[in-house]
């Protein structure tokens, strides 16, 4: 079955579709775009919708064979990476767009695939839970919908936050879920934001776990540096059971589904925000089996124990985003800074959340009564715009 955002965005394109438009559905990894593909694909082509996948690993032939026939109009939906956003990729008819991890995409890249259609409807999808609060600043040109139930049949998952000292019980556990035929992540933190050193780690780690502590299953690794085509092959073998334990960085973030995936260790787990922690809980619980989500973490500090007792307390996205607000400030919200949150000199986007919603409420009368700021008691408003983003502005 698929829940959630994805059906949403496959009955969207559907109508789209329907109503004689193109859709166009970016997604921020081709593991991503595949499973997308084969979704779309099993729903929509026996209602003669024809859907194709556009990522850069693609072979020339192909892709130009493909950029054809979504320029004449033959392929209704298409599916890809950021390499919907080339130039050389034109549409017949564009009418809706779907981001999916709207976090993992720049404005710029949203406002480039939106260009490419005549003003088509937007959709802007994200599994990172944002404060209600937070997502008024963030998206305050969108109308906000939030899905906040779980799917039938779908157990809570158990969340266990655990020292050094604990990690051969751990060990155990996992290997008791392998026996009962189940599959484990076991993720890596970002060493610091270099491809290269977090490769690494995850090569060691993987080391250790298949030549240490469980030479008898297999065990594979994932980063980011790996070719596309690499990380592919190893997802297909990890979803299709033949690999017990997938070693990775954050690569598997992202909407990766394996239902039959039980266990996600989080290995550094102080060194993720919340929102990051809960979305990597999120690869696990996927079937119909009760899921377990172990984080490991150093250090004694107040902020760290509290940061664990509350992915222990709640599963509800939404208070953990808050939370980890609260806790970390806006600036490493999504575990970088340049995720495109505002960072402001004296506001406080927590503390001042109120205010922040009146002004916003305020800016939005006066762009519908005086877009250009052409009126009288917007003079000063204008002058100051003009001088802070004058040339950035395009009228």
């Amino acid at each position: 079955m698929v829940h959630g955002k994805t059906i949403v965005s496959l009955i969207a394109a559907y109508k789209a579709v329907k109503s004689g438009y193109q859709a166009a559905i970016m997604v921020p990894t081709a593991i991503l775009a595949q499973q997308h593909l084969e979704t779309f694909k099993k729903f929509l082509e026996k209602y003669d919708i024809k859907v194709e996948l556009l990522i850069s690993s693609i072979p020339k032939k192909k892709k130009e064979e493909i950029l054809e026939k979504l320029a004449s109009g033959e392929i209704d939906i298409i599916v890809g990476t950021h390499s919907l956003l080339e130039e050389n990729v034109t549409f017949n008819k564009l009418g809706f767009v779907v981001t999916d991890e709207q976090h993992r995409f720049g404005v710029r890249q949203r406002s480039t695939i939106v260009s490419k259609g005549n003003n088509p409807d937007v959709l802007v999808m994200t599994a990172t839970p944002i404060p209600r609060t937070l997502a008024l600043i963030l998206y305050g040109d969108l109308d906000i919908s939030i899905i906040d139930e779980l799917p039938p049949n779908r157990k809570k998952i158990e969340t266990y936050a655990v020292t050094k000292q604990l990690e051969a019980r751990v060990n155990n556990f996992i290997e008791k879920q392998i026996k009962e035929g189940r599959q484990a992540y076991v993720v890596c933190p970002l060493v610091e934001e270099n491809e290269e050193i977090n490769a690494q780690s995850v090569m060691e780690m993987a080391e250790k776990y298949k030549n240490e502590i469980f030479p008898n299953y297999r065990v594979e690794y994932l980063h980011g540096k790996m070719k596309p085509k690499e990380k592919e092959a190893i997802m297909a073998e990890f979803k299709d059971g033949k690999i017990q334990i997938l070693v990775s960085t954050t690569v598997i973030e992202v909407g990766v589904d394996v239902p039959n995936a039980t266990i996600m260790v989080v290995e550094n787990a102080e060194r993720f925000g919340l929102a990051q922690l809960h979305q990597l809980r999120g690869r696990v619980g996927r079937g119909e089996a009760q899921s377990y989500c172990i984080l490991k973490y150093q250090g004694n500090s107040s902020v760290i124990k509290q940061r664990m007792k509350v992915m222990q307390d709640t599963n509800d996205g939404f208070i953990i985003s808050e939370k980890d607000l609260e806790l970390r400030g806006t600036g490493e919200f999504f575990g970088t800074k340049q995720h495109g949150l505002p960072e402001f000199k004296i506001a406080n986007l927590f503390t001042d959340m109120e205010m922040l919603k009146e002004a916003q409420s305020l800016a939005c009368k006066i762009t519908d009564s005086d877009a250009l700021l052409e009126k009288k008691e917007n003079a000063l408003l204008k002058q100051m715009v003009d001088k802070k983003f004058g040339s950035r502005i395009e009228i």
